[in-house]
C-alpha cells in the first residue's frame, strides 16, 4: 500500500491519536494538512513528519466554524496541490452527568465534534466532487457513541451523530466515487492514565514495553499508534470498496460494528395498545431488551493495582 502523490488534512492532529494518524499517513507516502489550536504542538507535529522525510504544514485554527473547514481544504490545495483524504478527529470534553451539565458544556462538545465533522466533510467533499477526486472521508467516533458512557451526554450524542451521518454520506457520495467511513479507536489517553484499571497497561506504554495480552487482546486495548494503520488503509485506494462502515480497532482487535437492526419482531393484530403492551410486551421481548454502557472483565490479579491514595 503506498499513499504515494496523495494529500491529507488530519483535524486535532498536534497530539494524540490524532498525530498518529497524520504521523502514520505520512509514512505511507502522503503530505498532510496539520490542525490544533495549539500553535507550540501543531508546529511539533509537522516537525516530526518533516524531520522524518514527509512533507507537512499546519493550520492553527478551531474546527467547528465554516472559515476553518475552508482554511484547511485551501491550504492542502494551495501548499500539495490538492485533496485526496480528510481525517476528522479533533474534539474535547467536558464530562459531567446530565443534572450538571450545562448548556455550554453541551454546546461546546457538539459544536467541535458534530459541527465540526460536518462543516470539515462538506468543504472537502465539495472540493472532491468538483475535481473529480475519488477521496476518501474518515471520521472518528468513539465506543460512547456506540454503546453510551455514564457522564458524557455531549460526547455520546456527537460520536453517534457521526456515524450516522457517516452513513448517510456513504449514500451521497458513492457516485462520486468517495467513500465515508467511521473509525472506532479503542487507545491510551490523558484520561485512561488515571484509571486504575488501565494502570498496568499504562505503565507498561511509558516504559516502551508492550501492553499485557489481557488490555491488548482481550479489551483491545492499546496505544495510539495500533489505531493509525486502519486510518492509513481506509484512506488508500485498498479500501475502494469498504464505505459506510464503524470499524473498531484497538490494540490487537480489529472489529466491524453492525449498523442498528431490529432484535425482536412482534405483531399484534389492531395494533399494539396499552392493554397489548401490557399483556405482551415482556413475553415479546423476554432476554432481548438490550445492555447500555461497556463491562470490563475483572483484571487478573497479576495486573491489578490499587486505586490512588490506598
Amino acid at each position: 500500500m503506498s499513499l504515494e502523490g496523495k494529500v491529507a488534512i488530519v483535524t486535532g492532529s498536534g497530539r494524540g491519536l490524532g498525530l498518529a494518524y497524520a504521523q502514520e499517513l505520512a509514512h505511507q507516502g502522503a503530505a498532510v494538512v496539520i490542525n490544533d489550536m495549539d500553535e507550540t504542538a501543531a508546529a511539533s507535529a509537522v516537525a516530526s513528519i518533516t524531520d522524518a522525510g514527509g512533507r507537512a504544514t499546519a493550520v492553527v485554527a478551531p474546527v467547528g466554524p465554516t472559515e476553518t473547514a475552508d482554511a484547511l481544504v485551501k491550504a492542502a490545495v494551495d501548499t500539495f496541490g490538492g485533496l485526496d483524504i480528510l481525517v476528522t478527529n479533533a474534539g474535547v470534553l467536558r464530562d459531567k452527568t446530565l443534572w450538571k451539565m450545562t448548556d455550554d458544556d453541551f454546546d461546546t462538545v457538539i459544536g467541535v465534534h458534530l459541527r465540526g465533522t460536518f462543516t470539515c466533510v462538506r468543504a472537502a467533499a465539495t472540493y472532491m466532487r468538483e475535481n473529480g477526486v475519488a477521496g476518501r472521508i474518515i471520521c472518528i467516533g468513539s465506543p460512547t457513541g456506540q454503546r453510551g458512557n455514564f457522564g458524557q451526554t455531549n460526547y455520546a450524542a456527537a460520536k453517534a451523530g457521526i456515524v450516522g451521518m457517516v452513513r448517510t454520506w456513504a449514500l451521497e457520495l458513492k457516485k462520486a466515487g468517495i467513500t465515508a467511513n467511521a473509525v472506532i479507536p479503542v487507545a491510551a489517553t490523558a484520561m485512561t492514565a488515571t484509571i486504575p484499571y488501565f494502570a498496568a497497561a499504562m505503565e507498561a506504554d511509558s516504559r516502551g514495553e508492550a501492553m499485557p495480552a489481557f488490555f491488548r487482546h482481550d479489551l483491545g486495548f492499546g496505544t495510539s499508534r495500533d489505531a493509525a494503520g486502519i486510518v492509513a488503509y481506509l484512506a488508500s485506494d485498498a479500501a475502494a470498496g469498504v464505505t459506510g462502515q464503524a470499524i473498531g480497532v484497538g490494540g490487537d482487535r480489529l472489529q466491524v460494528w453492525s449498523h442498528p437492526e431490529p432484535v425482536v419482531t412482534a405483531y399484534h393484530d389492531g395494533g399494539w395498545d396499552v392493554p397489548a403492551l401490557e399483556a405482551e410486551f415482556p413475553a415479546a421481548t423476554e432476554g432481548c431488551l438490550q445492555s447500555v454502557g461497556e463491562s470490563f472483565p475483572p483484571l487478573p490479579e497479576d495486573l491489578q493495582r490499587p486505586a490512588p491514595g490506598r
